[in-house]
């Protein structure tokens, strides 16, 4: 072998040796990168360009929100969002950084729950984020002790240790705006109340300083439980909340019980309620006799108008409390003694006369 092949031969070892050196050290390098690196880049700078938010299930539950102008709504209600709870998901998920790599072989992404959510079997939930000009994808795994979890960005294999923790709820419910009323029983001056069956009554005051309410009118030879008996129906408008909300229904059927709160400042909210199996609805209309409280009237009409809502059991049961619950339970009525005479009368037909024992 020639000393010029021999010297190619060592200068070519020498390129490969110090290729595979340079690679060595870009590897290292990319991983010392990677750990703390943003997960979605880009979203951080983005939050609010946000356009939609979609979440999804592998069993089929999936929220949408999307942003009108200023103001978020949950597509399959209809109804607004709750801004914060929106805005702390895009928050996170832009703040979202590695904190090391996991598996990146599909048959141990179960063990993560960061499995594609087309299988109804995913534990996992997918996140989908729109902007103008861009978007982001990332399945939300099972959780990694208090401060961390596992993610994969959607469209790539690598699966990630990531902080901070995030719960993220496909439950269109959990995205709803929930406050609907907060009126507070110091502005309460009258309630009327017309259940489904049973008696109508009033419950009212003439002052705002009474702390009690009357409760009227009362069947002869009752009396309340106490004298604050009526204040569950009079308090239930303060920070009433929905649950779930729908599209009211045309018609009520079967009919609707009713309750009217009457307010010092001339506010009127009516509220209509009916059960649904284990749903407790109401509908709300709001208006107004004062000029004071117009604009407010106006502005709860427009809200509430043309809605049903699903309020907590507790606050339905107080809004159409019946009258009975209201008041004490009939005494019960003494045992019947029969008359003296009748019991010694009684006596006399099972003891036999004087005459009778002389003449035996």
């Amino acid at each position: 072998m020639s000393a010029r092949r021999v010297a190619w031969l060592l200068a070519a070892g020498l390129a490969v040796i110090a290729f595979a050196i340079w690679l060595s050290s870009r590897r290292h390098l990319e991983r010392d990168m990677a750990a703390g690196a943003l997960v979605l880049p880009g979203l951080h700078q983005d939050v609010n360009a946000v356009t939609t938010v979609t979440l999804r299930k592998g069993d089929g539950t999936h929220a949408t929100l999307l942003k009108d102008g200023s103001v978020w709504r949950v597509q399959e209600r209809g109804w607004t969002a709750d801004v914060g709870k929106v805005r702390k998901l895009l928050l996170d998920l832009g703040a979202l950084n590695i904190v090391e790599e996991k598996t990146r072989l599909p048959a141990n992404y179960p063990q993560l729950g960061v499995e594609d959510v087309s299988s109804p079997k995913a534990t996992g939930t997918r996140v989908d984020i729109a902007a103008p000009g861009r978007t982001w994808a990332i399945i939300i795994g099972k959780p990694s002790g208090g401060k961390s979890g596992y993610v994969r960005v959607a469209t790539a294999p690598q699966s990630l240790l990531a902080a901070p923790l995030l719960f993220v709820d496909s439950d269109p419910k959990g995205w709803l705006d929930h406050p609907l009323l907060d009126v507070p029983v110091a502005r309460i001056r009258q309630v009327e109340e017309h259940p489904v069956s049973g008696v109508s009554f009033t419950v009212s005051r003439d002052k705002k300083e009474q702390a009690d309410f009357a409760v009227s009118p009362l069947p002869k030879g009752r009396e309340l439980t106490s004298a604050a008996a009526a204040e569950p129906i009079a308090t239930a408008l303060g920070s009433l909340s929905l649950d779930d909300v729908r599209k009211g229904p045309g018609t009520t059927d079967p009919p609707a019980a009713r309750a009217t709160y009457h307010t010092f400042d001339g506010l009127e909210i009516e509220l209509t309620g009916r059960k649904d199996g284990t749903h407790s609805l109401i509908a709300i209309a709001a208006r107004s006799t004062a000029k004071e409280t117009a604009a407010e009237a106006e502005q709860l009409a427009a809200r509430l108008t043309g809605w049903e809502f699903e309020i907590p059991d507790y606050k339905y049961n107080a809004i159409f409390t019946p009258l009975e619950e209201l008041m004490r339970k009939p005494p019960m009525p003494a045992p019947s003694k029969k008359p003296a005479g009748a019991q010694k009368k009684a006596g006399a037909t099972t003891q036999p006369a004087g005459d009778d024992i002389i003449s035996k």
